[in-house]
């Protein structure tokens, strides 16, 4: 007994030990997370542009004569020349459209006019369509006026969502830049990368998994949220150099409709019957309609060119990460949870198709 002693202090006190040293661990680690949150979201979308972006700086740098600095450095003017335009114009819109609703709701100055009489002759829906459009006319006044006093808090929201579409327009632009930076260094990183894998999963899985998340990335990022994002940008500029009401809160929901692989003409083809409707048919709103399904049906083309191959993430995983990440992170979150989800649905996925040791031994 005596001697079954001494060796029960000896674990009790390496069990103490390593509970020290846990705590201290966490203690550092949650310490350094808090200092870093505020930074997060803008280096996960940089890390994700430069993944995305870094067989395009390779292949320029290769033209530069090996200079991958001078090559991330074009990408990046290029990127802020073609981007803070269009992304500053349609961030002014949705803060104006956000601005109207909100003193809308709190003026209770949203009145429906009645409808002409010739809608009644349309065939079909006409009489049905009249008879909805006339009780509203005469009835919703009345309902907003009930309804009004408990929407301040949802004023509060819109304000904070509209403070939130300009700050993920900036956390765009340096994410741009820092992502710039992370590939002047990509081979570092791309080291950096494997060695973490390789010390989490071991040396023969830790490659595959490195592998894996990089395929994921760029296959998101450029067949999913890349499309998606070029077709907001081309209709929403028509949409803000015809003046159409709520330019970019239509620009978004094409972003929206664009990473959930739903039809752009949802949202295009009826703006387009409304300018029609609004000011007549002329040269302007020709090439506006013109301009507007083209671009909305630019997805056929680009996924071609962009769609990655070898990965398939199912399109409800990319639904929901857009959906999660703009309810937690806003505008910026849009971006990013689809890519995050799709990397850990496939990571997870990866995980559940590996042969258990017990397999492996009896082969």
């Amino acid at each position: 007994m005596a001697e079954n002693r001494p060796i029960q202090l000896g674990n009790a006190r390496e069990l103490l030990d390593v509970l020290i040293r846990a705590g201290l661990i966490a203690v550092l680690v949650m310490f350094c997370f808090e200092i870093f949150q505020p930074f997060l979201s803008l280096m996960l979308w940089a890390v994700i542009l430069a993944i995305t972006l870094y067989p395009l700086n390779q292949r320029l740098a290769a033209l530069l004569g090996g200079r991958p600095g001078w090559s991330a450095a074009f990408l990046v003017l290029v990127g802020l020349a073609c981007l803070i335009g269009p992304l500053s114009l349609l961030g002014t819109s949705v803060a104006e459209s956000v601005k109207l609703g909100i003193n809308t709701f709190e003026n209770q100055a949203i009145e429906i006019p009645p409808p002409p009489a010739n809608v009644q002759d349309w065939p079909l829906i006409g009489a049905p369509l009249f008879g909805i459009w006339s009780h509203a006319s005469s009835d919703l006044t009345w309902a907003l006026t009930q309804v009004a006093p408990h929407l301040k808090g949802v004023s509060k929201t819109l304000l904070t969502q509209m403070a939130g579409v300009g700050t993920g327009i900036l956390v765009f632009v340096l994410a741009l830049i820092v992502g710039g930076v992370i590939m002047a260094k990509g081979e570092i990183g791309h080291r950096t990368g494997v060695d973490i894998a390789t010390r989490i999963s071991g040396p023969q899985r830790g490659p595959q998994l490195a592998a894996l998340c990089t395929a994921t990335i760029r296959a998101v990022a450029q067949g999913v949220v890349g499309i998606a994002f070029i077709q907001m940008l081309l209709v929403g500029i028509g949409l803000v150099v015809m003046g159409v009401p709520a330019a970019g809160v239509l620009a978004l929901m094409v972003l929206l409709l664009g990473i959930t692989q739903l039809p752009v003409l949802l949202i295009t083809l009826p703006v387009v019957i409304y300018v029609f409707a609004h000011d007549g048919v002329g040269v302007g709103t020709i090439v506006f309609a013109v301009w507007t399904l083209l671009a909305g049906l630019s997805d056929n083309v680009l996924k071609p060119l962009l769609l990655g191959r070898g990965v398939a993430v199912p399109m409800p995983v990319v639904l929901i990460g857009a959906l999660g990440g703009m309810l937690t992170n806003g505008i910026i979150g849009l971006f990013i949870g689809p890519v995050l989800l799709a990397v850990g649905y496939e990571l997870f996925m990866s995980w559940v198709k590996q042969p258990l040791a017990a397999e492996e031994s009896q082969r």
